[in-house]
């Protein structure tokens, strides 16, 4: 079962076409009144889907916000996602049955960090969930949910569960000299409450236990460190397959990789940049935001384009990014293209028509670009963090035999220096070492990175969770 809010848009939203009313109500008692929320079920892809129904989810933009900003009630609208979560194995008869009090919750971020909180302190004291566990799953520990503490008792939580979601800014962080600093963070309540916490890759679940990662939850997230796993996530392989995709202009495989010549040249053609096949082409797709590290290519950008190279960046972001892009596709006509904004079928073209792609993110919990670029045959040169140094192996031409190793380049420290460096490595392979580049780019399109892999590790955690009493 996948619970998720009903977020629709009007009467033109079309998302929600197969599912159907399932004639179940609940009140949800929180932020000063009774709430009531219904559900809405589809059956799809072996797969329950439930769609949490209130109208503080039907509203134009983003789950989070709009153009004018993050929404100012979605703590609101998160906690009754949560409440109703609960309730969901529990009232909805799904192909005739409940799915019961026996069910492993996978509560994602902040958002649903609620959900271990309300099984400890509403239900298993009644002896309801008793056999039910909770995993919290963190795939930005930077965003947290934290709101003012007087919150709390909106929350529909009992008075003495406080202390779990209590957060103290320390004096550093505070506004004034009044602010005494108290909040309530919903992340570092699910942190304390979860029966087993997950991270999206092996590298950032030891990255949060420090103090550069953890934001401010180091600590206690090292007090839990044994239930602690990383499991990279997985990719659409049918979303993202160059043998099929609909996006590129040739399909092609791991045995017939010609076909990717072909999207480099209707790429370039698109862009506008000369078409030849023997200039290095490199890409960037992400927002452009710090955690990204557009800032570093900005700063590498005038040394890299003195040589014979052309670049191409898809995001949107910071106005001030989104300014220097529109600059220097002016100012180097011939080499650079900026695209602000998002498209899927460019975000294809890109990663089909690229010889490198460049992730210079200071932080990455798993990242999935640079699993598409492999996928694609196109070589991943990343910052040495998170999820992308367990996932890019580092080229090393003398080992197996001489045969080599490695599917792209990691670099670090995140400066322009060693950028720069691991580029020019990466460039002078493609140019002259062309059967080691293919090497490359036919391991990191042989790797598995399906959520099949993925499901299994999954299932492995859910069978420790089940091992170990609940949280009470």
């Amino acid at each position: 079962m996948v619970v998720s809010p009903r977020y629709w848009s009007g009467p033109g939203d079309t998302r929600y076409a197969g599912a159907y009313d399932a004639q179940a109500r609940i009140k949800v008692s929180c932020f000063d009144g009774e709430n009531e929320v219904a559900f809405f079920h589809e059956y799809r892809a072996g797969v329950d889907w439930v769609f949490v129904d209130h109208p503080s989810y039907h509203r134009p933009g983003t789950p989070y916000g709009d153009t004018r900003g993050t929404f100012g009630d979605n703590q609101f609208r998160f906690t009754l996602l949560c409440h109703a979560a609960c309730e969901a194995p529990l009232v909805l008869p799904l192909g005739g049955y409940t799915y019961g009090e026996k069910c492993v919750f996978i509560a994602n971020d902040w958002h649903a960090g609620l959900i271990p909180i309300i099984l400890a302190a509403k239900y298993r004291k009644h002896g309801v969930h008793r056999d039910s566990r909770c995993i919290l799953a963190i795939h930005n520990l930077s965003h947290q949910g934290v709101e003012p503490a007087t919150t709390f008792g909106s929350l529909g939580l009992p008075s003495d569960w406080y202390g779990a979601l209590e957060w103290v800014f320390p004096n550093w962080a505070r506004k004034h000299a009044l602010d005494k600093g108290e909040a309530v963070n919903h992340l570092k309540g699910a942190v304390v409450t979860a029966d087993r916490i997950l991270t999206v890759s092996q590298g950032y679940a030891w990255e949060i236990t420090t103090q550069e990662g953890g934001f401010g939850l180091d600590g206690l997230l090292r007090s839990r460190n044994s239930v602690i796993n990383g499991i990279t996530n997985g990719v659409d392989v049918d979303q993202w397959n160059p043998a099929t995709d609909k996006y590129i202009a040739s399909q092609y495989t791991p045995e017939d990789s010609s076909g990717k010549t072909d999207c480099k040249a209707a790429l370039q053609k698109e862009l506008g940049l000369s078409v030849r096949p023997d200039v290095p082409l490199i890409g960037f797709i992400g927002r452009l935001d710090y955690q990204k590290g557009p800032d570093v290519i900005q700063a590498a950008l005038p040394e890299l384009l003195t040589d014979d190279v052309q670049m191409v960046m898809l995001g949107s972001g910071e106005p001030s990014i989104e300014s220097w892009m529109s600059w220097a596709e002016s100012n180097y006509k011939d080499k650079f293209r900026g695209w602000v904004g998002f498209s899927e079928a460019i975000a294809h073209q890109i990663t089909a028509g690229c010889d490198i792609l460049l992730m210079p993110s200071r932080f990455e919990p798993c990242g999935l670009n640079q699993l598409y670029a492999m996928r694609y045959g196109t070589v991943p040169v990343v910052h040495s963090t998170g999820g992308l140094r367990d996932t890019v192996e580092d080229f090393n031409p003398f080992a197996n035999g001489g045969q080599g190793v490695g599917t792209g380049w990691t670099f670090s420290p995140l400066s322009k220096e060693p950028l720069m460096q691991t580029l020019w490595t990466a460039i002078a392979t493609y140019r002259h070492h062309k059967s080691a580049w293919m090497g490359i780019m036919k391991r990191g399109m042989s790797r598995d990175f399906s959520w099949d892999r993925a499901a299994l590790q999954y299932e492995r955690v859910f069978e420790w969770a089940m091992i170990d009493p609940p949280y009470v």
